[in-house]
Parts: structure tokens; sequence; C-alpha cells
């Protein structure tokens, strides 16, 4: 183009020296010239991009192939395999149950791998059936109000939307729930049913653990039903061996760089010291501890206000979103731990996965050392659970105690009884386990590699973004960080809810939430006071809250009872239930209130929320709800619980609750 411009230029200066040469171009062969030189354009740049955009074409096919990674029907195939459990898991549980599900196959001569769905492509499981003798087993927790776990989403939608035939696909299920909730086991409920829908041949009947009670047992339970049913259908028997098989190799590093050591970051190696956004559960963001201050006044339990200073971070939250926060185990736990095992926690080693294309190279960041592991990254407080029992056993060289311990690990109704008594009811963890039995001195990389992961915990966020842009409030039961006088800084992130305001500011909410629940409604009542001051107007704010003692445990008592001095808090009722001979609990002050709770659904669209125990006070509440609207409704008991229940599916009912 530029040498055609420059011949353009050329004939037009000649234009201007010579008038004989004018008349030699007439308009028609310039309009000629200039569709040559077009045409020519066109061709020269227009033709160049088609090349470039097949060429770019075989470059995604040759892209698309070689991502076959995400495959776990080639991973199978490629490690012999035949067995795959899929987990959705927001604790661990679900991940820790996938991974004992996986070690069994070897008992019954199979070969089986746990597998995330977040980070495989699950269209594959129509290839499943290439594979002989092949199974999946999916162990699928339910999150919150009957919602998938965080990294099962993809996998949930792909199935809402899956038009494929799974005929030829053997599964099985097992759910992980909790009865207090409205929506017990939907999750593991939803696979079991879809998967059948789309062809695949369910092997044996859909197992529901529930957290409220055992989910240990419940899980044994199912398990030991579960292998004899895939023995049959596969014709196949016990090998009979019932040797601990080891999953990671221990390595200990006695020169290792040690600012190539991990000192407990949850994914990025020196994370901590770079921070970088965006933060999430594998890169949580430091947040400074700027404000903690006691809320009560007495009573036995602590209940503290602390505010995390996000200055910088770039992280946002709505008022009702969670907040994570990552714990850590006291030191002298952690000491006692390395004394009763005779074992220096300073020693840096790596535990490394036997099988070399497995996805988990580590069960937790390595290399560390064992004290970081055992501080950070491991739950060592809470009581082990049946299968860590069985794997310890054979470190007892009391036989008495061993046979205690296998016992415990058993699915005999003798040793269901003891491992409730002894290990449960006792709250007996790892620590006080080796101190009673003292013949029990396991090596500690091994105890490493049983422990389950230490989890993030979750508190409602008790503020607004719109009042507080830099910094998150958490009312917690327990202290978990002391400031004396410095700065502390915990790791934690933002996990989003569905617990929201109205999208419309003069929408009524009605709020209720006894105890800690009161926390999301802090933000909530911030949120609407906000508005008000931008000139908006705003609904019946209405708040419901409960306590024991009006001068023990009265959390936000001047906060609330300024919110209501300034008309932003329209209804402010709170229950004290032990300061009088009988009970008082906020459904009985609803009772109270129930023409006007009527009046605020049914005429005006109020929303209403429930944050708080699930067990009793969550279920109380809404046989409340369903009272009033049975009275003033003029309905009978199924049409209000319909009612109710409609309300939950327009998100004019929403509830954040935990048992």
């Amino acid at each position: 183009m530029a040498d055609t411009c420059v011949n353009q230029d050329g004939c037009h200066s000649e234009e201007e020296s010579s008038v004989a040469e004018e008349t030699m171009f007439s308009m028609a062969d310039m309009f000629l010239l200039s569709l040559i030189v077009g045409l020519l354009t066109y061709w020269f740049f227009f033709r160049k991009k088609k090349e470039e955009t097949i060429e770019f074409k075989v470059q995604t096919t040759v892209a698309s192939s070689s991502s076959r990674e995400s495959s776990f029907v080639e991973k199978m195939k490629k490690t012999g395999k035949n067995i795959v459990v899929f987990y959705g898991s927001q604790t661990g549980t679900g991940e820790e149950f996938a991974n004992r599900l996986a070690k069994d196959a070897h008992r019954y001569g199979m070969r089986g791998m746990s597998a995330d769905p977040e980070e495989f492509e699950m269209v594959d499981l129509g290839r499943l059936k290439d594979i002989e003798n092949s199974l999946a087993v999916f162990c699928m927790a339910t999150y919150g109000e009957g919602d998938p776990t965080d990294n099962a989403q993809d996998f949930y939608d792909w199935l809402q939307e899956a038009d494929v035939d799974l005929s030829g696909l053997n599964f099985a299920v097992f759910g992980l729930g909790n009865k207090t909730y409205e929506h017990f086991n939907a999750m593991g409920k939803y696979v079991d049913k879809r998967l059948e829908e789309l062809g695949a041949e369910r092997i044996f009947e859909l197992g529901m653990g529930d957290d409220d009670g055992n989910l240990e047992e419940d899980f044994i339970t199912w398990r030991e039903q579960f292998w004899p049913a895939v023995c049959e259908h596969f014709g196949v028997e016990a090998t009979g061996e019932e040797s601990s098989i080891r999953q990671y190799e221990l390595v200990v590093h006695t020169d290792e760089n040690m600012n190539k050591v991990y000192t407990g970051e949850m994914g990025r190696l020196k994370s901590y010291e770079i921070q970088k956004p965006p933060f999430d559960a594998k890169n949580p963001f430091l947040g400074n501890v700027t404000v903690n201050r006691k809320l009560n006044q007495g009573g036995e339990r602590h209940l503290m206000h602390l505010e995390l200073d996000i200055t910088g971070s770039k992280i946002r939250y709505e008022s009702g979103d969670h907040v994570a926060v990552y714990p850590a185990n006291e030191s002298s736990i952690v000491n006692k731990l390395g004394e009763l095992l005779g074992v220096d926690l300073d020693t840096v080693i790596s535990l490394n996965n036997l099988d070399e294309e497995s996805n988990k190279k580590h069960p937790f960041p390595c290399p560390t050392t064992y004290r970081t592991a055992l501080t950070y990254y491991l739950d060592v407080t809470n009581p082990p659970r049946t299968n860590v029992l069985y794997e310890l056993a054979q470190y007892a060289t009391d036989p008495k105690e061993q046979e205690t311990l296998r016992k415990m690990a058993s699915s005999s109704s003798d040793g269901k009884a003891l491992y409730l008594n002894w290990v449960l009811e006792a709250r007996r963890n790892i620590v006080a386990i080796l101190e009673d039995i003292p013949s029990l001195r396991p090596p500690l990389d091994h105890l490493c590699e049983l422990l389950p992961r230490l989890q993030a915990r979750y508190y409602s966020i008790a503020s607004s973004s719109k009042v507080h842009s830099n910094s998150i409030h958490i009312c917690a039961v327990v202290v978990e960080y002391e400031t004396n006088g410095h700065k502390s800084s915990v790791p934690m992130y933002v996990r989003k809810s569905q617990f929201r305001l109205p999208f419309k500011p003069t929408t009524p909410v009605i709020m209720i939430g006894p105890g800690t629940g009161i926390a999301p409604f802090v933000g909530f009542i911030q949120e609407r006071e906000w508005l008000k001051q931008q000139g908006k107007e705003v609904g019946e704010t209405v708040l419901y809250y409960g306590c024991r003692h009006e001068h023990e445990d009265y959390l936000y008592k001047e906060e609330l009872g300024k919110f209501h001095k300034d008309g932003v808090l329209t209804q402010l009722h709170v229950a004290f239930s032990r300061d009088q001979e009988e009970k008082v609990y906020v459904q009985h002050l609803l009772k109270k209130n129930k023409e006007n709770m009527w009046k605020l659904i049914n005429e005006e669209n109020a929303h209403i929320y429930v944050c708080g125990d699930a067990r009793y006070m969550a279920r109380d509440v809404q046989n409340t709800f369903y009272d009033i609207v049975e009275e003033y409704g003029k309905m009978d008991h199924s049409q209000a619980v319909d009612y109710i229940k409609k309300l939950m599916t327009k998100g004019r009912y929403s509830q954040d609750v935990w048992s």
C-alpha cells in the first residue's frame, strides 16, 4: 500500500506540471484504477487474514487434543484404574470419604482413584464404559440450603443442562448432609436421580449421611454393604488383604533451602510475604485484626467482635456474605504431639504421593516442617475418624490396646458404641488418645498422612461494605486471635452468599437472629441506614433477637438501641430466655405479633431472614410462620406449608443456619 500511495502522490504532482497529461486520465480511468488498487489491497490483506485464521484453528485443535490431562478416563486407562470416586466437598469430609473408598478398591482386586470434579471434564462419564468393570462413585456433600459445594458447582450445572446418553455407566452415590437443614442431602439425591435419568445404572442404593447424628457411622454402615454389592455386580471376590497401604512416602530434607519451605501458606510459596489478588481459598489475604473486643458481659462463653483490615486487597463483599478464616492449632498441643512421639518438630519433610500420576502430589503444601504441618495444615483438635484408628492400630505394641482400636474401627454394634462413647462423646483428640493408649506410638509421618486437613471456619459478616469498605467485621464465639498490643493477622477470604437484602430498599424485611445469628443483620441494618442517608426511602426494618440474659449476653446492645432510636430499626423485639421462670424465645415474640407479621408478609411482600441454630430455632421459627399463615391466611396446614415453600422459592424466605 505504501508504494501505491507514493505512486498516487507522484501522479498528483505531474497533474500540476502538465495539463496535457491530465487529459490522458478520464474519470472512468481513475475509477478503474481505484478499483484495481482496492482489489489488490483486499487480496493482499484479507487473503493473509484468512490464512492466519486457518492456522489459528489448527492450533486450537492441537491445544484441545493436548488437554487430555483433563480427561479422567484417559488417566484411568494410563494408570490401570477402573474405579473413580468423585467428591463434592466443602469442609474436607467428602474428599476424605472418597479417598477411603478409592483405597478400599485394592481389597477386591480393583484399582481406584479419587477425583475432584472441578479438575476434570465430566462429559467423559459417557466414555467410562470403555474401561472394563468400571464404576463411578460420588461422595457429594450438600452446602447450605441445598446447594452444591464450591468444587461441585460446575458438575451440578453440567448435570442440569446435559443431554447425554450415560447408558453403560455404573454408579453409586453417598451423600453427606444434615437433617436439621430444610434440604437434607439435596445434592446427593439430585446426582443419584439425574444420573439414572441420563441412562446410567445404579449398582447400589443412595447412602445418606447425617452430620446431625453420626456421619462416620452412616458412612461405615453404607460402605460395608456397598462393597459386597460391587463384588456381586462384577463377579469378583475380596482378596482378604487388610494390610495398611501407604499413599505417601516420607522424604526428609537435611539441606533444604529454607526459602523454599512452606511456613503455613495454602497455595503459592511465599504468598503471605508477597500478596497478590484475587484472594480465595488457595490464596487467602492476611487481614490485620484491628479490633478485638468482648461483646458479652458474663456467662460461660466468650463472644467477640473482630474487625479485619482489608485495605488494598481489592476484596469486595456484600452484606450477608461469609468470611472464611484459617485457624491455627495451639502450640501446646503441637508440642505435646512431638514430645509423645519423640520427634524433632523442626525437621523439614515432604510427603510425596506414591502414585506419580495423581493430581494430588502431597497431602498438604511441601516441603514443610512437622511443626508447620501440625500447626496450620492438619486437624489435631477434633476426634479422629475410625479409619485413622484402624490404620494406627498396627503400631500399638500391647495386643489388648491394638484389639480395642480395631474394635472401635469395626462395623460391629459393640465397636460403634465404644467409638461413640470413648471417642466422640468424650471429644478425645489424637493427643488424648496417644496419652490414654501408652503402647500406641505411630511414626509421625504416617499420622500426618492420616489426619484430615485443618479447614477454614466460616462466619457471617457483621458489617456492610457501603459503610465499612476497608474492613470486615465478625461476631465469633471463641477468641481465635489476641492482639496483645500488637497487630496480628489472619489468613482469610470471602465466600459469596445468597443471603441478600431485597433489591428494592422500600421492601420490608423481617430478621430473626438469636445469639451470634445477629451477625449478618448488623450489616443489613448498617446498609439500610446508609440508604436512608442517601435520601432513599427505606421500608420497615424489623428485628427479632434472642439471648439468655439481658445483662450478660445481649450482643450489640448499644448499637441496636441507637439504630432503633434513630428509626432505622423500626421494630426491635428481644427475647431473654432465662431472665424469667418461663423461657421466652424469638418464636414466642413472633406469635405475639402474628397479625403484624401477616400484614407485612401478605400485603407488603416482606422478606424473611433467619440466621442461627438449625436444629431447634430455625425449625421452631418456621413452624410459627406455618401457624401464622394458617390462622390469618385461612389455610389448612399443608396449604400453609406450601405458602412458605413458595416464599423460599421466590427468595423471600432465606436461611443462613448451622447445627
